[in-house]
């Protein structure tokens, strides 16, 4: 299995899961198109397109380094346009820029729903689309979206309901894409943690250290994609996968080294159904 000359468009792709798949792909000498805002560091969020560009090139790949907003059409148009015109095409399509707000329905304001709403559903229906008439033209080509399974438990909903409403809106995607696109073996998929991955922005935003050391890294999300995307495209499409589920049935049954402190329990994320276990082996901090 290889990457190997093959085009890659993440979005979001300038740190964290983003750029972990990025450079995953690259030690294959992919071609990855880094799609994201981040041109001057983040006091607490570092690492930018241009920094991207370079760990990408460092492990094998080429970089394409591109400002954009997914929320901006003409943004997402002139960024894919590119990309076609410097690496001849795109293959595969990652949807990864999110915006999170954890807040109930009356603390949060219609700036951040906006946002939530804008960046993650509207985003990824927007690159998808844009992506679609070039990857008609690819081999194998791959959708992918950082969103969960479609589970329609209130206890999702609750705590945060514009937040969930956004990030289900990128499965929505999935499940009518997938099957809209099926003509065109065009392969559209949703992975999402098992866990808490350690991302700078997870640790400023949600868990502070202590969660952090009770995370996976985003290794685990980036092996994962890159099984996926040598996936049978005209088959293996409309999946809601998880990450550790997935790659136990590819024969991975190390999970340890994906663990930020194996001494410490792992906090498990939030979406993911009750009947989607972990594998054999592995247990969770208790919800609630």
């Amino acid at each position: 299995m290889s990457l190997a000359g093959k085009t890659l468009f993440i979005t979001g792709a300038s740190r964290g899961i983003g750029l972990a798949i990025a450079l995953r792909a690259a030690r294959d000498g992919a071609n990855v198109a880094i799609a994201a805002k981040t041109a001057e560091p983040h006091k607490h969020l570092p690492g930018t397109v241009y920094s991207a560009a370079e760990e990408i090139e460092a492990a094998g790949g080429k970089a394409l380094p591109l400002i954009v907003d997914v929320r901006d059409e003409e943004s997402v148009l002139q960024a894919v346009a590119t990309t076609v015109e410097t690496f001849g095409g795109i293959d595969i399509c990652v949807n990864n820029a999110s915006a999170i707000s954890l807040s109930p329905t009356e603390a949060t304001e219609m700036k951040r729903y906006d946002l939530m709403h804008q960046v993650n559903t509207r985003g990824t229906f927007l690159v998808s689309k844009a992506c679609v008439p070039h990857l008609r033209k690819a081999q194998n080509p791959h959708v992918l979206m950082l969103s969960p399974p479609l589970d329609m438990k209130a206890k999702w909903f609750a705590p945060h309901v514009a937040y969930t409403m956004a990030k289900f809106g990128m499965s929505l995607c999935v499940l009518g894409m997938s099957a809209e696109f099926l003509k065109d073996k065009i392969a559209f998929n949703a992975l999402w943690p098992r866990t808490t991955i350690a991302t700078a922005a997870v640790k400023f935003a949600l868990l502070g250290d202590e969660g952090m050391r009770k995370s996976r890294t985003a290794d685990i999300l980036a092996d994962a994609a890159y099984e996926i995307f040598h996936e049978p495209s005209a088959s293996f499409t409309g999946n809601f996968l998880i990450d550790d589920t997935y790659l136990t049935g590819k024969g991975v049954t190390d999970f340890d080294r994906y663990r930020v402190d194996p001494s410490q329990p792992l906090l498990p994320d939030f979406f993911v159904p009750d009947d989607m276990p972990p594998p054999p082996g592995i247990s969770l901090l208790p919800v609630g």
